[in-house]
């Protein structure tokens, strides 16, 4: 699995990230997710959209296995990432995510400094060996995600005091502290104003250069701006998933034609 390829359009080579084959999510008696199968590119943007309810949140958690956490949830299908499947008794829920971090729909800051917030998941897991390469991992994480210059003088200030925008950026910075892989990003903007949307929109659109970012969002219009891939999810089924300007010029399905146009939704 690690050699495929699929040649794009708008993308010269992109590497298969993510394989998911027939996977299903039950939550007790419900039927959560039906039989969904997607590739997930690499450095890529990849939108999930449709009406609330339709399962895109509940694919995006099992790509780190979130669902994990919820007792009645039932995950079936492969999930693989770089060809290793992600379920196997073998992985560590803990190591996976740290590969495939998780920014969620509303900031959620850890009630300590700035530099402790960024510094947490490389302390964790153990990825620095000194206070000066900890320093470094910390400012190079705030600069991915376009925070450094506005908290560089106040790193021991809690991340709490930080605007919306800025703790969500905040925890992008803690998210990617990590050196993940993939980037999975749940409704990001949701609880943020105009401007500090269309400040990580532009981050995420830096993002893609250094990981596969997938994100849930409500906004077709943040979709169409930011993702080069989008699959509609409707009623637990994944319905089309294609290139970004395809899906929603040219939709194939007529449930997507009636949800980007506002019949359903």
């Amino acid at each position: 699995m690690n050699d495929m390829r699929i040649v794009e359009r708008d993308v010269s080579t992109a590497e298969i990230k993510i394989n998911a084959r027939d996977v299903n999510v039950h939550y007790g008696t419900s039927h959560a997710l039906k039989n969904v199968d997607i590739e997930i590119l690499n450095n890529n943007v990849t939108a999930f959209i449709g009406p609330s309810g339709c399962g895109k949140s509940t694919f995006l958690r099992c790509l780190n296995r979130m669902n994990d956490t919820i007792p009645s949830a039932k995950v079936s299908g492969l999930i693989a990432l770089d060809g290793e499947d992600i379920y196997d008794s073998k992985v560590d829920p803990v190591q996976l995510r740290a590969k495939v971090g998780m920014v969620f729909q509303k900031p959620n800051p850890f009630p300590k400094s700035i530099y402790d917030n960024v510094a947490y998941g490389p302390r964790i897991h153990g990825l620095t060996r000194s206070k000066a390469e900890l320093d470094q991992v910390v400012e190079t994480s705030l600069k991915k995600a376009a925070l450094w210059n506005e908290v560089k003088d106040r790193l021991h200030s809690p991340g709490t005091g930080l605007s919306g925008g800025q703790q969500q950026r905040l925890c992008i910075a803690r998210a990617v502290a990590t050196s993940p892989e993939v980037l999975l990003m749940d409704e990001p903007c949701s609880a943020l104003d105009p401007i500090a949307t269309a400040q990580v929109e532009e981050l995420i659109d830096e993002l893609r250069n250094q990981f596969a970012v997938v994100i849930v969002t409500h906004s077709m219009q943040q979709a169409a701006r930011v993702s080069q891939k989008t699959a509609f999810f409707h009623l637990g089924n994944l319905v089309e998933y294609g290139e970004t300007g395809q899906i929603f010029t040219n939709p194939r399905d007529p449930r997507t034609e009636s949800y980007i146009s506002g019949k359903i939704g």
